[in-house]
């Protein structure tokens, strides 16, 4: 997406894997418990790349709901002034913990899935796009973020945006922490957090329409949804 530096805090068993496939990234591993998962106090050893960070991308990879929101915890203690912070996966089950608005009101971005918006609302979720719609306004003003579920965008101001692209492909395993990266990545570029979350949610959508129509509706993976973002997004850019 353009990001000019990323960072990522790990489980510390995959760290050394995860640094040989990705290089480009610094990568620091995470003291993990006993069953593998990120310890909720081990995020201290970021402490300087979390504070000096543009934007922040919390919760893919996480398996542990309780140690996640001890985690989450401690990530708001160190956030910069001006850091944006995008919550995914566990992390939004730890934010439903954490209750209400909170620290991260106005500087937050949320892609939760159906089961997750599910859980952040209390109360079952519709079908329909209105219905969706509308959710994605109560979640967004509960919690004073940005909201990206299905296809639909939504601020605390009741502004809505609906993709016209995307298929059911995209339930793929991993294409969520995709979308999620993408809007981290347009943060940090200095995007405003509705146009990230819109151009994040429409570019997603294009890249699996493009690898829909050359490997087929489903089938294909979400780490090959990231060679098609770039080309994607040049086009935006031009176009606009």
């Amino acid at each position: 997406m353009g990001a000019g530096r990323l960072s990522l805090g790990v489980a510390e068993s995959a760290a050394v894997a995860l640094a040989v496939a990705l290089p480009e990234a610094g990568v620091t591993g995470l003291t993990e418990t006993l069953t593998g998962a990120v310890r909720g106090d081990a995020v201290g050893t970021l402490a300087d790349t979390i504070g000096s960070a543009d934007a922040l991308l919390v919760g893919p990879g996480l398996d542990d709901g309780d140690e996640t929101a001890k985690l989450l915890d401690a990530v708001i203690g160190l956030l910069g002034a001006n850091t944006t912070v995008v919550l995914d996966a566990y992390a939004i089950g730890a934010l439903g913990q954490l209750g209400g608005r909170n620290q991260l009101s106005g500087r937050l971005v949320l892609t939760p899935n159906p089961g997750e918006a599910r859980m952040l609302l209390d109360a079952e979720v519709g079908s329909s796009v209105e219905e969706r719609a509308d959710e994605a306004v109560e979640i967004a003003r509960r919690y004073g973020a940005v909201v990206s579920c299905q296809g639909v965008v939504a601020d605390t101001d009741a502004n809505t945006w609906l993709s016209s692209t995307g298929h059911g492909g995209l339930a793929t395993s991993g294409s969520g922490d995709v979308l999620a990266g993408s809007v981290t990545g347009l943060v940090a570029r200095g995007a405003t957090l509705p146009q990230a979350a819109c151009w994040a949610t429409h570019l997603h959508a294009v890249a699996g329409d493009r690898l829909a129509a050359r490997v087929g509706p489903t089938g294909f993976l979400a780490r090959e949804l990231l060679d098609e973002l770039p080309v994607v997004l040049t086009e935006l850019t031009t176009s606009s």
